[in-house]
């Protein structure tokens, strides 16, 4: 019996960043799995960061989070949400990674003396990650290079798979290059120089595009088309549009009906009888831009002006939007605009209010005022990670007459520590990498309204953060109405609040938005969205 070929998909991007490479990626993985191939999708970074988990959400937008612990891209958020699958610490890799493994290497001296060049020693360790997904019996391994060709940091990733396209052989891989198409309203034609000069790079480097993507503002013309083939070096139905469209999910039906996978699974010698069925999610999308309903829901954060920060919130609100066919429109609210004398206009016909996850003690008074907002108007909430520990502080200050309470992040001196360091983080002084990362279990409560919204007591959730409900007041809480429901089996760590005689006022330590999918909406979500909708 032969053993199984693995088939390896390359997505680079040319003329600007930003141009929607996990999009068409996350897509074309959609397609291929919907043939019935095994696919996954990993995602290559040039940053010389370990992982995105120290940087600014300004800069990068979200760090999201693995079923395994691992603090990825957002890309791997879109992977996810797509092909409704999780992904591992294996499908993102940084330029960080690749020299702290090889730096590692040649300390213990497994490279025996030899100089440590970036070719071999980088690119093999590259290729040694890109291949090590394998081993997992996947058909499909597509994966996404960072950045643009051209610059710098990403040449290491271009040799790497330019050497793996030699060594895998004929068949075995193709590499997609997406592109722009600028629109010059002055002239009102689609310019093809960018495009040209992309792929003319690319070939600089050793590698040729099998297949073209054009990102556009406008349809690409059969001339120009023919155009771009001719001097791209590709066959004319290797020449897929990308239109700008109202919303990233329509991206694989546009896609395909371009016969996007045809193409790819043609280039990778692949057959199947099994045709593309997108039923599900063609039923998603018309859920989704047909609502019967408007909701309007308050985000409550403090980096709201890049949307982005809370890419998988967003995205787990179109979900159950769709779902529970309601559109759902966020207003964006800085954390640090409210007061006490504004609050009010603030949230005036607002039908629910969600106090994000983040770090820092900048915002943090406006988002207590926030919760005590919410709790004595009998608006719905939902408090997410720091949401949640917002809910406790308040709480705690406003109920419990505990006025000084606080979390020792934001006062290490208060005299009511009611959110304080994990037990496990307090010897801990590296930043990265050192949270409670990944899933983990948590216990609820019999008849609590988080068992009821889950259909079971016994359930997973990923985490990320350092800071802990305080136990010792656990007692006080409960005698007070805002009830501790979920707890960690193994730590007893408290996981969940919910508020007494309120239709909706749940905190949760875990971010239940990285589970939710299109095809699967993360029940806490669904649920806010009904209750907000006032079902």
């Amino acid at each position: 019996m032969s053993k199984k070929i693995t088939k390896y998909i390359f997505v680079t991007g040319g003329v600007t960043s930003s141009l929607g490479k996990g999009i068409v990626s996350a897509s074309l993985g959609l397609l291929l799995k919907s043939r019935g191939f095994n696919v996954t999708i990993q995602k290559l970074d040039p940053y010389i960061n370990i992982d995105p988990g120290t940087l600014n959400p300004y800069e990068h937008g979200e760090c999201y989070v693995t079923e395994d612990g691992a603090e990825t891209d957002l890309d791997l958020g879109h992977y996810e949400r797509f092909l409704d699958a999780p992904t591992s610490q294996n499908n993102s890799v940084t330029t960080g990674k690749i020299y702290q493994t090889v730096i590692e290497q040649e300390r213990k001296g497994d490279f025996l003396g030899k100089t440590v060049q970036v070719i071999p020693h980088i690119t093999n360790e590259i290729k040694r990650r890109i291949k090590i997904l394998a081993k997992q019996n996947y058909d499909i391994i597509i994966t996404e290079i960072g950045g643009t060709v051209g610059d710098i940091e990403s040449l290491p990733y271009i040799e790497s798979v330019r050497q793996l396209k030699w060594e895998l052989g004929e068949k075995n891989s193709v590499v997609i290059h997406l592109t722009l198409l600028p629109y010059l309203a002055s002239s009102g034609e689609l310019k093809t120089k960018p495009s040209q000069h992309s792929v003319r790079s690319l070939m600089e480097s050793g590698i040729m595009a099998d297949v073209l993507v054009c990102r556009t503002e406008h349809k690409i013309p059969k001339d120009l088309r023919e155009k771009l083939a001719q001097f791209c070096n590709v066959s004319l139905e290797n020449v897929i549009e990308c239109k700008d469209l109202d919303t990233i999910y329509e991206v694989p039906v546009y896609l395909q009906k371009q016969n996007f996978d045809e193409v790819v699974l043609k280039e990778l010698n692949l057959k199947t009888k099994k045709e593309s069925d997108l039923k599900d999610w063609k039923n998603f999308l018309k859920r989704y831009k047909n609502p019967k309903k408007t909701v309007e829901i308050a985000l409550v954060g403090k980096y709201v002006s890049l949307q982005d920060s809370y890419k998988s919130i967003v995205e787990a609100f179109i979900h159950a939007g769709a779902e529970q066919e309601t559109e759902v429109k966020i207003r964006w609210i800085y954390s640090g605009d409210i007061n006490e004398n504004n609050i009010t206009e603030i949230f005036k016909n607002i039908d629910g209010v969600l106090i994000a996850p983040g770090f820092g003690d900048r915002g943090i008074e406006g988002k207590v005022l926030t919760a005590k907002f919410a709790r004595e108007n009998k608006i719905p909430l939902l408090g997410i990670c720091l949401g949640m520990q917002i809910m406790t502080i308040e709480f705690a200050r406003n109920v419990l007459n505990l006025p000084k309470a606080n979390s020792v992040e934001f006062d290490a001196a208060t005299p009511n520590p009611v959110i304080s360091l994990m037990t496990d983080q307090k010897d801990i002084f590296d930043k990265g990498g050192t949270m409670r990362l990944g899933a983990w279990k948590c216990a609820l409560k019999p008849n609590s309204k988080l068992a009821k919204i889950y259909g079971n007591r016994n359930i997973s959730e990923r985490h990320r953060h350092r800071y802990e409900f305080n136990s010792e007041y656990q007692q006080i809480f409960e005698k007070n109405g805002l009830l501790p429901t979920g707890f960690n089996p193994e730590t007893k760590l408290v996981e969940t609040l919910e508020l007494k005689n309120h239709p909706f006022y749940i905190g949760v330590q875990y971010h239940p938005e990285y589970k939710s999918t299109a095809e699967t909406p993360h029940p806490l979500f669904s649920a806010f969205v009904n209750v907000c909708a006032g079902k």
